[in-house]
């Protein structure tokens, strides 16, 4: 049974999904001042052929939005990430958070794609889905029929997406995983101070938004398919989204010219940072980040906040350009000055003023963060591993009359495989009880 998703009240209560958006309208009762509406992406069929994370990702957010998706999975061991309890050997809480949050919304269909007779099933299944997304290697596909190809002419309206390593342009047969991808863009080189070792951004950064970068590529081609009445292959790889991640920095660096392309490719450090007011400082308790253009308003409101310091009138300081020419002066001066109060002191100081700035919170401060729970940033679900409701990132998107929504985790392997056979090929329940006597499911 599906059970609805939970969402914490700043004060600590807890209170159900579903509240009206602004405009949403729907066949609810009214009098009971809850609209039920029909989800975004309803009537939408999405084979999720996929493991770990960037696929997984990707079918996720269309999940949320109301496609049908069915998380194709090998019989007895399923997607690899079904086994994940730790990340770099740390154990992560008391249930698989990995596979649930990213799976969730999602029927398991147990299938040996190695088996002709599973392919025939998988075939139509193609034939009545709209979608299909792989982020398995190309030779796999191939070993399975599962190619372009040959599904196009099962389903004319299919449209196929794939999350490759490092796009379909040239085939590059090695691994790809976040961090090696990473390590080719450019960004590590750009993180941390001069002379330490590169810094990878980690949090799987790159896969989640390839996942969404993948799952826009899917809207397009849907959109497209509306007005041809066919569908087509897409591609929407792991290097591709850790390149257009870095474009903030890639762009200017491909648009200067030599000595000025080390400042967007080599470390900067934070104690010469080009522009002072723009950078982060050590307060009493905590990292707080300054975020102001170096222009002579803004250092007079900076002034301003620094009650009792002379800044205002050091001579050094008393143009952009000086400020510029005298910066690692003024920021070890900066430095000096703000270790004095508390970093929500300054913030608060600031924020009166009109002085963009901001805290450098810790994960446990981001947990508590009202703004977050408010927006359905974080969300609480019932996590039948555990038996108790548990916290998950939520929905990044919000959408005022097609809301998205978190109605149940990640499914147990092979849970709906009979049904789906049954509702979706019409298949009878002996033809089934054959097929898992033959070993084609579970």
């Amino acid at each position: 049974m599906r059970r609805s998703t939970r969402r914490r009240d700043p004060a600590g209560a807890v209170g159900l999904r579903g509240r009206p958006h602004p405009g949403a309208r729907g066949r609810g009762d009214p009098g009971r001042g809850v609209a039920l509406v029909t989800k975004a992406l309803d009537g939408i069929r999405v084979l999720d052929l996929t493991q770990w994370l960037q696929g997984p990702v990707c079918a996720q957010y269309l999940a949320d939005f109301g496609a049908e998706v069915i998380h194709v999975e090998r019989p007895v061991s399923g997607d690899g990430a079904r086994g994940v309890r730790s990340i770099k050997a740390l154990a992560i809480g008391d249930w698989n958070q990995y596979f649930q949050v990213i799976n969730r919304n999602k029927k398991s269909l147990a299938i040996d794609l190695k088996n002709p007779e599973g392919q025939e099933l998988f075939y139509e299944l193609v034939e009545k889905s709209d979608v299909l997304l792989s982020n398995f290697v190309p030779e796999n596909l191939k070993a399975w029929g599962l190619t372009w190809e040959k599904l196009r002419e099962r389903n004319p309206r299919l449209v196929f997406a794939t999350n490759t390593g490092y796009g379909h342009a040239r085939e590059i047969n090695r691994p790809s995983y976040d961090i090696n991808v990473q390590a080719l863009t450019g960004l590590m080189t750009r993180q941390g101070e001069p002379g330490e070792p590169p810094i990878y951004l980690g949090m799987g950064s790159g896969d989640t938004y390839g996942g969404l970068m993948s799952a826009f590529g899917i809207m397009v081609a849907l959109h497209q398919r509306r007005r041809t009445g066919r569908g087509q292959y897409l591609d929407a790889s792991l290097y591709g989204a850790q390149l257009f991640m870095a474009a903030p920095t890639l762009q200017p660096f491909l648009a200067s010219r030599a000595p000025e392309r080390s400042r967007y490719s080599m470390q900067q450090s934070r104690k010469g940072a080009r522009n002072p007011l723009w950078n982060c400082y050590r307060a009493e308790d905590k990292w707080v980040f300054l975020c102001l253009a170096n222009t002579d308003d803004n250092w007079s409101l900076l002034c301003r906040s620094l009650e009792g310091s002379e800044l205002a009138s050091d001579a050094r300081f008393d143009s952009a350009e000086k400020r510029a020419e005298h910066n690692t002066e003024l920021i070890a001066l900066l430095d000096e000055l703000l270790l004095g109060r508390r970093a929500g002191e300054w913030i608060e100081s600031w924020r009166s003023l009109g002085i963009a700035a901001a805290p450098i919170q810790t994960m446990k401060d981001l947990a508590e963060d009202p703004q977050a729970w408010e927006n359905d940033y974080f969300l609480k679900a019932h996590c039948d591993e555990v038996n108790r409701e548990v916290e998950i990132r939520g929905l990044p998107i919000t959408l005022s009359k097609t809301p998205g929504s978190v109605e149940s985790l990640g499914p147990e392997l092979g849970q709906d495989t009979e049904l789906i056979l049954a509702d979706v090929l019409g298949m009878d329940w002996d033809r089934i009880g054959e097929l898992k006597e033959r070993g084609v499911i579970p």
